[in-house]
């Protein structure tokens, strides 16, 4: 967060999944500034996408009449400015500029920030029951040592149900300080468990890894990045300068179900991978260029191979249209999301928050695939069945389960082939 605003590759939709974890983000004071007047407020928003919204047209609409019709109005509070912020950004048909509340805010934050507090798990709504579905608990976290698993269900938070609860309520309830006790009723099949959890202070490790070894006795690197957040980029150098201390023939980066986050984490991954080239522009509305280039501090040149699918979205096409377009890396997977716009984020009124895209990027062949996406070089899709067996048992992913990995790992063992790399034999 520099100067009170976030730039962001950001999330390609509204998420699915939210991290039950809590932290704030610390903005200077000339951002923490409160305004009373409802209408101020709204004032401010127009104000704010009139000066940086990346269309001057604003998407062929009138935004000076715009403004006067929503300042003609009379706000009795808060609530009702809120509604009329969000009427008059629907005007402009963008879903990536929006509104958001004191409590949608403080999850963005909290989303990128790297330092959470609370309990670490991953919940979403569960259409079936229409209770509140654990995703998966957090390694190491509280969740995780009392028993919570994933596919859990939570009927109750604190004696209270989640039948119908909608998901800021839960996640409301379960974040809290770090020491106090938030009780969570699950349901595992038939049985009905209360677990009394201690919340704790909690570092969110977006990257995972695992070394693999092949049938033919080749050691590859595979790295799992889940968002590019604040730990992103340090996990990511730590990882690839382990797998090169082990001396791996090549490498499987998955970014599959990456929605994005941080633009700056994407450049700076970027940059471990290449070792010269342009990596990313970005154009505004004045029609000015930004050039992000490798800076010649590349981590390793061996063989890549990249992971994607249309859960993919932002930072992760940033990352993957760089790959490719500079020959780096082979992609596969499916058609990636398409979000190519850059949104800036900043604290409006006292606890409120705006995003807005203030910028379109391009890949480094000047390819703008917002609403296109990134379209692998080897098209490798999974079945409805293999998507769910993936979904149930998280552990097969990125393994010889995961028809798409085998798919990555057939590739990256014909690159090394061809390189004239052979196979070194190695102890079973």
């Amino acid at each position: 967060m520099t100067k009170g605003r976030l730039v962001l590759g950001a999330t390609a939709a509204m998420l699915t999944t939210v991290a039950v974890t809590g932290a704030g983000v610390h903005l200077s004071q000339s951002q923490a500034f409160f305004r009373e007047s409802p209408k101020e407020l709204v004032d401010e928003v127009w104000q704010i996408v009139n000066q940086q919204y990346v269309d001057a047209t604003f998407n062929q609409v009138d935004w000076q009449a715009v403004r006067q019709e929503y300042l003609n109005r009379s706000y009795e509070d808060k609530q009702e400015a809120y509604k009329a912020i969000n009427e008059m950004l629907e005007e402009l048909d963008d879903p990536y500029t929006r509104f958001m509340k004191p409590e949608e805010f403080k999850n963005l934050q909290i989303d990128t920030s790297g330092e959470l507090t609370g309990v670490g798990i991953q919940i979403a709504l569960d259409e079936e029951t229409d209770y509140i579905r654990v995703i998966s608990p957090i390694e190491e976290t509280p969740a995780y040592e009392a028993g919570i698993i994933a596919k859990d269900l939570i009927i109750a938070i604190n004696g209270k149900s989640t039948k119908g609860m909608e998901l800021n309520e839960a996640v409301s309830l379960i974040r809290g300080k770090p020491g106090t006790e938030v009780t969570l009723t699950i349901k595992r099949g038939e049985e009905k468990i209360d677990y009394d959890i201690t919340r704790a202070r909690i570092e969110v490790h977006p990257v995972k890894t695992r070394l693999h070894e092949t049938s033919q006795g080749q050691e590859m690197g595979y790295i799992r990045l889940n968002q590019f957040n604040a730990n992103a980029s340090e996990e990511m150098r730590n990882a690839i300068n382990k797998f090169e201390k082990q001396d791996v023939e090549g490498y499987i980066l998955d970014l599959r179900s990456n929605p994005g986050g941080l633009l700056q984490a994407s450049v700076q991954i970027a940059r471990m991978w290449l070792d010269e080239g342009k990596l990313v522009s970005t154009v505004n509305r004045q029609g000015e260029t930004d050039v992000k280039r490798a800076n010649g501090n590349a981590l390793t040149d061996k063989p890549l191979a990249v992971l994607v699918d249309g859960g993919s979205a932002s930072a992760s096409e940033i990352l993957a249209g760089a790959l490719q377009d500079n020959n780096r890396a082979v992609i596969v997977g499916t058609q990636t999301f398409g979000k190519g716009l850059v949104q800036s984020v900043r604290r409006v009124g006292a606890e409120s928050g705006l995003a807005v895209t203030v910028a379109k990027y391009l890949t480094p062949d000047g390819r703008d695939i917002n609403k296109e996406g990134i379209t692998p070089n080897i098209i490798s899709e999974m079945s409805e069945e293999q998507q769910k067996a993936l979904q149930r048992d998280r552990a097969k992913i990125g393994t010889l389960q995961d028809p798409q990995f085998s798919e990555a790992l057939s590739v990256l063992k014909s690159k090394i082939a061809k390189q004239g790399k052979p196979a070194q034999a190695r102890q079973q």
